[in-house]
């Protein structure tokens, strides 16, 4: 889904006609992985900068959530 473009001045693109479960599933899959990875760094700080690490990791599991929420919408499972 993610090219890099052969003449730009971006270094990443996102492919135009990728549908919106696959955009949505990798958003969600992002946002997952940015959670875990501010959770895992916050144990290795303390005071003001665990307190930050902690509150941009709430905000990420905010995007999860939201996320989720439109791609269950969009894509909802068939089990």
């Amino acid at each position: 889904m993610i090219k890099v473009p052969s003449n730009s001045s971006s270094l990443f693109t996102v492919v135009a006609d990728a549908n919106n479960e696959t955009l949505l599933t990798n958003s969600y899959e992002t946002f997952t992985s940015v959670s875990s990875l501010l959770l895992n760094l916050s144990e290795d700080l303390t005071g003001k900068h665990r307190d930050i690490a902690l509150a941009i990791h709430q905000l990420s599991e905010l995007g999860v959530l939201l996320t989720a929420k439109l791609l269950d919408r969009a894509a909802p499972c068939t089990s």
